[in-house]
């Protein structure tokens, strides 16, 4: 069962129905009983970093959230989930993240003519193989909605990115069992849907 966690923030329901839709059980809780007993675990968010971190640390949730990933449980963050498993976030002043991969969360520079946020699809590349791309097509593209990225990420976490302008876009990272898509694939069509299938199914326990 994978648990999509519930923190207060985030598009629970949209993550939910896609697995639904793929037949891959889950369930919605905030409940640290729950949350042990998941066999893999979806960090959805939208919104503000630091707003993200105070309402998963008031809840008592980041200690069992450490707890399952230290122990092998795969974890998926998605867009501010992402943004979540990094050290330290910089949207409305400096604020530690769950610290599960290195590299810092800061608002994106525009350059050339391009908009802050960055909204829309924008090609998905692949940087090195990993199963959560398992069965891509080339030339996939896939649906982002942020203001904030990854920065400093090490060639070693970097699964893929995409390029929006000028600006590299860190767009799937992971580090032994944790992942990270700053795009949504609840919102990405049939190339969305096959991330969280793999992410499901081909995914393993470390």
């Amino acid at each position: 069962m994978i648990v999509i966690i519930d923190y207060g923030m985030g598009n629970l329901k949209n993550v939910y129905n896609a697995l639904k839709y793929l037949n891959i059980p889950s369930k919605i809780s905030q409940e640290v009983a729950e949350i042990k007993n998941a066999d893999k675990l979806i960090l959805p968010g939208v919104g503000a970093f630091n707003k993200a971190m105070y309402n998963i640390n008031s809840m008592g949730l980041t200690e069992v959230i450490s707890e399952k990933v230290n122990n092998g449980t795969p974890l998926l963050g998605i867009c501010l989930g992402m943004q979540m498993i990094f050290k330290k976030g910089y949207e409305n002043g400096e604020c530690n993240g769950l610290g599960f991969i290195d590299g810092d969360v800061k608002l994106l520079e525009p350059k050339e003519n391009v908009k802050i946020p960055h909204i829309g699809w924008n090609k998905l590349e692949c940087n090195r193989e990993n199963n959560l791309l398992k069965g891509l097509a080339e030339n996939s593209f896939v649906y982002y909605v942020h203001s904030y990225a990854a920065s400093n990420v090490k060639d070693e976490n970097l699964i893929g990115f995409s390029n929006y302008g000028a600006i590299k876009v860190p767009s799937i990272v992971c580090k032994g069992n944790v992942y990270g898509t700053q795009f949504h694939p609840e919102k990405s069509g049939e190339v969305g849907l096959k991330i969280l299938k793999n992410f499901g199914e081909v995914i393993k326990w470390l």
